[in-house]
């Protein structure tokens, strides 16, 4: 499931929407919408992403929220380390082949380390 998904299926959730009504309402079949939830399908197109905030009645920080998890929210991700030190390619390769196995504890302690890495890269 990806980060959009899940926060879909939440929304969906507490506003007591089922799949088939809300695919409907989005004139959507509920497999493809099913699909979305589960990251079975590509980030949703920013069109469909305002309808859904539409649809649940989404404003403000709660619509930027959906819209920027959308972003972030593709399935398959493609990494190129064309132009990297060798240990960048080795790095996500060893990623790829654990990354299944890793209980979220661990997936929370990699990404608390990267948001790390990322804030000392800024520029001052």
């Amino acid at each position: 499931m990806t980060p959009f998904g899940a926060r879909l299926r939440a929304l969906r959730a507490a506003r007591g929407l089922t799949l088939k009504a809300m695919a409907e309402d989005l004139g959507l079949s509920a497999a493809y919408l099913s699909a979305l939830e589960h990251g079975r399908r590509g980030r949703p197109a920013p069109g469909l992403v305002m309808q859904i905030c539409g649809l649940l009645g989404l404003i403000w920080d709660d619509a930027e929220d959906l819209k920027r998890l959308a972003l972030v929210s593709h399935p398959k991700v493609t990494l190129d380390t064309g132009g990297l030190e060798p240990t960048a390619t080795l790095l996500v390769h060893e990623l790829a082949e654990v990354l299944e196995t890793l209980d979220p504890g661990e997936i929370e302690s990699l990404r608390a380390l990267l948001r790390a890495a990322r804030r000392s890269a800024r520029p001052r």
